[in-house]
This record gives structure tokens, sequence and C-alpha cells, in this order.
């Protein structure tokens, strides 16, 4: 499907902010992703969600960052350029189907690095449910923080942890988590495999279920090639297709 760029600006280091035009029917849920095809690639790059409004001419936004070259092709691209996306791909994060989710009132939501564009979606959508959702962010340093002042503006509470303490907390996201006990029921988590650890860990001592966003590496996208398949308590899952999202008693480490 054929999307059109409006914008692509850098907004921290290393990373940018794609805005783009085209049918975005077939997104549903916050923490879903796309896969662009990139001339000169044969494989597409998933990319987390950010944002988007839904329709046949809808609106999507996607923060990614610059890291191989077929990201830092992506980064080269223009307003008028146009990419062909798969949209709709994966589970998502459940807001409202979900029993616990449904009774929860204050949910955590927990980002690292650029862990954190499916979480403003997901704020949004937990929002307009009623729900009074606290942000934490964790980013290395003070110049790759973005999306801080955008969580802010959704009237949401934003906790900082940078590594080198440059801004906000030094330290992990569990530290931000530690100094929030007790004023949060429910976790959403995404960021790089160590902190999900992490952040599950602190969660399953306090007895605080959750779902938690995995990163693999993909070649369909859509479940066929069965490459990112990872086991879980239940059996295997394809992150793709089941996943990316997990719930957090169905996760074996």
């Amino acid at each position: 499907m054929r999307f059109h760029v409006d914008q692509n600006r850098r907004i921290a280091r290393g990373v940018y902010r794609m805005e783009l035009t085209g049918d975005t029917r077939e997104l549903t849920r916050p923490g879903q992703f796309v896969q662009v095809a990139l001339p000169g690639f044969y494989l597409r790059r998933p990319l987390s969600v950010c944002d988007w409004v839904k329709g046949e001419q809808g609106s999507l936004t996607l923060i990614y960052k610059a890291l191989g070259q077929g990201t830092r092709q992506l980064g080269e691209m223009q307003p008028g350029d146009s990419l062909d996306l798969l949209t709709g791909l994966g589970n998502g994060y459940d807001v409202d189907g979900l029993p616990d989710v449904q009774a929860c009132e204050r949910p955590l939501l927990v980002g690292g690095g650029v862990g954190t564009p499916p979480l403003f979606g997901l704020c949004k959508a937990l929002l307009v449910l009623g729900k009074k959702p606290v942000v934490v962010l964790g980013f290395g340093t003070a110049d790759e923080i973005f999306l801080d002042r955008e969580f802010a503006d959704l009237g949401v509470s934003v906790h900082l942890c940078t590594l080198d303490g440059s801004a906000g907390r030094k330290g992990l996201v569990t530290l931000g988590m530690q100094e929030l006990r007790g004023q949060f029921d429910y976790v959403f988590a995404c960021g790089p495999e160590p902190m999900l650890r992490a952040v599950h860990a602190q969660a399953q001592e306090s007895g605080i279920p959750g779902q938690y966003s995995f990163e693999e590496r993909m070649a369909c996208g859509f479940g066929v090639c069965m490459g990112c398949s990872c086991e879980t308590k239940y059996g295997s899952r394809r992150i793709c297709k089941d996943g990316p999202v997990l719930r957090g008693e169905e996760i074996r480490w």
C-alpha cells in the first residue's frame, strides 16, 4: 500500500519522525507495526506505529532510529516521496478487552529509547477510556530524548531517566518505577529486552499485571516464515503475528 511522505525530520540524536498520508484502516490497536519496503533492500523494515488517524486518506506517524543502511536511507526521504507499507501488523496492546485492564485506574507506561513511540498512541487510547496514565521514559543521555513534551501535552505525568544523569533521574527506568511504587496498578512496557526483563521482574514482585512489547528480527512480518518465533509458558508464539505484545504471565525469559 502506497503512503506519501509529508514530513521527515530529525528530532533527537539519530532519531527521526516521519509523517505520512495513506490508508490506515487496517490499524486497530496501539502497539501495532508496519513493514516498510525500501528500494534496493530485499527485506522490509518493521517500524512501530507512534500515532495515526484512521481513514482511507488517514495519517501515520513513525519514529525510528537510523542504525543500519536501510533506516539511514529512510532518513533521507523527502516530502513528496512515497513508500510501500504493509500496515495493521501485530496484535498491539489490549486496552479494553481484558478484565485486569478494565479494572486498572492508573496504568504505568515504561519506554526505553526507540521503544517509546508506540506508548504515545497507547497513552491517548487509555486517556479516552478514562484512565490516568503515568509515564516513565529511559534514554542514554539528554540529546537522545524525544516525545517527553508530547506526552506532557496530553496532561500526563512524565518521569525521565538517563544513564548519565544529563536529564531527569540518573539511572534505569526501574528507578522511576521504584519511586512510583504504590501509585500504579498495571504496566505497559516497550523497549530492549534487558529493560523488559527488569520491568517485568519489578512488577511481578508487587503482583502487578502488564503487557510487554518485544523487538525481534523479522522477515515476512505476518507469521508465515516463523523466523521470529519464541517460547512462552503457553507454547510457541510468533512475535510478528501473536505479538509483539505478550502478557506478563506468559513470558518465559
